[in-house]
């Protein structure tokens, strides 16, 4: 439809001065177009400042971590915030409080799991315990698996159990960690923590394209771990405030039996009701998610003392020892400082962020922004992968322009089992997705940095008198020792390096302990400074 000439123009009279406007009103209209225009003229002019600026920023350095599943990835991630954003880093220090929570108390009901199974009237002493699946290797580490074959399961004589009624009633006062623990992961993400399909895709799915996995609590990639923090980052200030002023409060029920170990006093320990100090007014679910997070840290410390006297329990100590469970060599274990991560003042120190397990599904990207030195400014994008094999399919996208490659190997896992697939040796799965990694050939002209990873549980468990030639054949008569075992692993990657790479490339290699923040700030520094001297290399020759 045609508009009739004269007709007036809508824009034309949407703009026009309102009719019979006064001298006075016609100032004011005028002022105020004269400040919109100016506001609109200072925003085209940032934008073209920005713009200017990208323009000549420098791209972002790009690294890539991977690994199997509990290999030190994100503990990586943090090393690097930690040396060169420490800014950033601190930001969000206080939100790892509730994390920390987390890890202690899923350490406590594993523990609980275990000893309950003990003390049920079938389990252990009328039916015979079994031994783990044998890890032992057959053949060569990086041979292709054959999970088709499993080995026989082994029976142990029954065993008297040495729990008591003493140790049910402590276990019983600590089942409400059960609640503190479903409460904190509902306000870290809840939805989030599911069984995870791993499938038998094997080592590299990329390379050759159910399962079951014990259940875990995770975060994924929709929400993240940073989001997840931010969540809780003002509950955890509020917590430590509500503390000032709060009465110490001692517990008004007695210890259990004597015969426990002495425990240390935690200021505040108490077993009556919680007392929940005033929030401040928020949506439905965030007040739902703070008092969660002041409820748990309010029956944390008051579960302290007994917390520390069933991991000091010499009896509970052996239950575990007798079914080769040594939770205080895996990730987020915090049992050994439960005096001082469950008081109510408690702030988490560095090393307590660094050793904090938060399990991320899919791919996290970290933006680190250098905050000093040389390359203050300079940007390096750090993206963290999920390690379980059911996730890996989500690795080979990231593959494209990327600048190096931190691949983690956890070495003191090589009596250990993969948690996806319970027939296969971890050790032999990492070399298998070292051996795909370095035959990509996508990744032909990738820097590669091995990470030797988790040395510290090597040596630990190497002096208890773990013999790597039982589960590792080809080691032979070596040396049952730390230097020698490093150097005969350090020797299987390299080779696999050189036989499997599609060009000759350099096999750059570290032992490291990824949770001992002052040598892994050495490492991460000749790290830092090997990808930048070989990305100036690779510009040099473009």
């Amino acid at each position: 439809m045609v508009r009739a000439l004269e007709t007036p123009d809508p824009l034309a009279v949407a703009i026009a001065p309102p009719p019979n406007e006064t001298p006075a009103e016609r100032w004011a209209r005028e002022q105020r177009e004269a400040e919109a225009r100016r506001i609109s003229e200072q925003i085209d002019e940032q934008i073209r400042a920005e713009k200017q600026a990208m323009k000549k920023r420098k791209p972002p350095m790009k690294l890539l971590l991977l690994g199997q599943s509990e290999s030190g990835k994100s503990t990586t991630v943090k090393n690097f915030q930690l040396a060169y954003a420490y800014d950033a880093f601190m930001a969000e220090r206080a939100a790892w409080r509730a994390v920390i929570h987390l890890n202690l108390v899923r350490s406590v009901n594993n523990i609980l799991d275990v000893l309950w199974k003990e003390l049920s009237p079938d389990n252990p002493a009328a039916i015979p315990y079994t031994s783990p699946l044998d890890t032992r290797l057959t053949g060569p580490l990086d041979a292709d698996l054959d999970e088709e074959d499993d080995e026989p399961v082994e029976a142990t004589s029954p065993t008297e159990c040495l729990l008591n009624e003493t140790h049910r009633a402590l276990m019983q006062h600590l089942g409400c960690l059960k609640q503190v623990q479903r409460d904190l992961e509902r306000s870290l993400g809840a939805a989030s923590s599911e069984e995870v399909d791993s499938g038998s895709s094997g080592a590299a799915p990329w390379n050759i394209g159910g399962g079951w996995r014990p259940r875990e609590f995770a975060v994924t990639t929709r929400s993240g771990w940073k989001n997840a923090l931010g969540r809780v980052r003002a509950v955890g200030r509020m917590s430590l405030d509500s503390t000032v002023g709060r009465p110490d409060r001692r517990s008004e029920t007695p210890a259990p039996d004597a015969q426990l170990p002495p425990r240390p006093k935690t200021a505040g320990a108490r077993r009556s009701s919680v007392a929940k100090a005033p929030l401040p007014q928020h949506r439905p679910d965030e007040k739902a998610e703070e008092a969660d997070i002041e409820n748990a840290a309010e029956v944390i410390a008051s579960c302290a003392d007994e917390m520390y006297a069933l991991w000091m329990d010499p009896a509970v100590r052996a239950v575990l020892s007798k079914r080769g469970m040594r939770p205080e060599e895996g990730p987020g274990f915090f049992l050994n400082d439960v005096a001082r991560v469950a008081a109510r003042d408690y702030q988490p120190t560095d090393d307590d962020v660094v050793r904090a397990r938060l399990r991320t599904m899919g791919v996290q990207e970290h933006r680190i922004t250098f905050e000093k030195g040389s390359d203050a400014g300079c940007e390096w994008l750090i993206y963290d992968v999920g390690g379980a094999r059911s996730l890996r399919n989500a690795w080979y996208p990231y593959f494209d322009n990327i600048n190096a490659i931190i691949f983690l190997a956890p070495i003191s896992c090589f009596d250990e089992r993969l948690a996806e697939d319970r027939r296969v040796n971890r050790l032999q799965d990492s070399l298998l997705l070292w051996k795909a990694v370095c035959s990509t050939k996508l990744l032909a002209n990738v820097q590669l940095i091995l990470f030797l990873n988790k040395c510290d549980l090597l040596e630990k468990k190497l002096a208890r008198g773990v013999r790597v030639v039982d589960y590792i054949p080809t080691y032979g008569s070596k040396p049952n020792d730390l230097e020698t075992a490093a150097r005969y692993f350090r020797s299987q990657f390299k080779d696999i390096s050189a036989r499997h790479s599609p060009n000759p490339r350099v096999f750059y290699s570290f032992l490291t302990s990824v949770v001992d923040t002052k040598a892994t700030r050495i490492t991460v520094a000749t790290v830092r400074e090997g990808i930048q001297r070989n990305n100036l290399k690779n510009a040099v020759f473009l």
